[in-house]
């Protein structure tokens, strides 16, 4: 009987032995802090409990020259960044409008522009702002400068992510690190659905309007972002203007010829939309096509 139990715990603890050995296979590579002097971008990813930073291996190469036609918001975000970089005062930024208009295009351009120079991105889903407290404890004492971006934001109504990210901005006992730029994007200037009904409990007093409880609660949000930059769709001419940029860094040697340019219009009725996105989408196409 003795040897059959010992049988029994030899088995058991072989078996756990194998049990570790496959949930250490599992388990996230990057546990630890990223080298920041070495990658310039991470997500924030769950796990368990908590989260971790996974390195980006391969971040977008798009450049600030490549984006067409959002001139001044390209030079609004440009010139924030810049204050960012050199320590001076600066506004938190959400970048609102239309789809396919250029707004996370262009965090990741002003990313590969000034990572030189310090600049690194951390990217969070709406789902995991409850965690930002655990994201930004540790880059306090860091000497890199970080954009914490989270793309296509908007929130429903009584979402508990909205609350966090209100107390990150300005609301929280907790000072945020001044070597933290918060950057959102979204198709909501106020992020969160709008009704009818609400607009009707607001009042005229003595001559000013005031908005009723539900509406100011979601300006709330929004007013906390320093800097708004809103993003419309784009005239049949900046279009097409972005269809020839891209045909020219794909190589495409006939231009925008008028049978090139028939056909992007064509492509953009179809979708319903003269977007940067399209025109991009519309370029991969043609070239695909037709380039020998």
């Amino acid at each position: 009987m003795p040897s059959v139990t010992l049988t029994l715990d030899q088995a058991l603890a072989k078996r756990l032995i194998q049990l570790l050995a496959r949930w250490e296979q599992v388990l996230p590579s990057a546990l630890e802090p990223p080298d920041w002097g070495q990658w310039r971008a991470c997500r924030w990813r769950r796990f368990g409990q908590s989260g971790y930073l996974q390195l980006v291996r391969h971040p977008h190469q798009l450049r600030l020259a490549d984006l067409c036609c959002i001139d001044r918001q390209k030079a609004a975000l440009d010139l924030n960044v810049r204050q960012f970089l050199a320590g001076r005062p600066f506004n938190h930024v959400l970048l609102w409008g239309a789809r396919g208009a250029g707004k996370s295009s262009l965090i990741k351009a002003v990313l590969n522009e000034y990572a030189d120079q310090g600049l690194r991105l951390i990217e969070v889903d709406k789902q995991d702002l409850l965690d930002l407290p655990d994201i930004v404890e540790p880059l306090f004492d860091r000497p890199e400068r970080f954009l914490l971006y989270c793309d296509d934001l908007s929130f429903e109504a009584h979402d508990p992510s909205y609350k966090a990210l209100k107390a990150m901005l300005d609301g929280s006992i907790s000072i945020a690190p001044d070597n933290v730029l918060l950057c959102a994007t979204s198709n909501r200037r106020h992020l969160l659905p709008e009704y009818q009904r609400e607009n009707e409990d607001a009042r005229l007093i003595e001559g000013e309007l005031h908005h009723g409880e539900a509406v100011e609660e979601k300006i709330s949000l929004s007013e906390r972002f320093g800097l708004w930059l809103s993003f419309h769709p784009f005239s049949q001419e900046d279009y097409l203007a972005i269809v020839a940029h891209w045909l020219e860094q794909l190589a495409w040697p006939a231009g925008l010829d008028e049978a090139t340019r028939q056909a992007a219009l064509q492509w953009a009725l179809q979708r319903g939309s003269r977007s940067g996105r399209v025109a991009w989408q519309f370029a991969r196409d043609w070239v695909g096509r037709h380039l020998q």
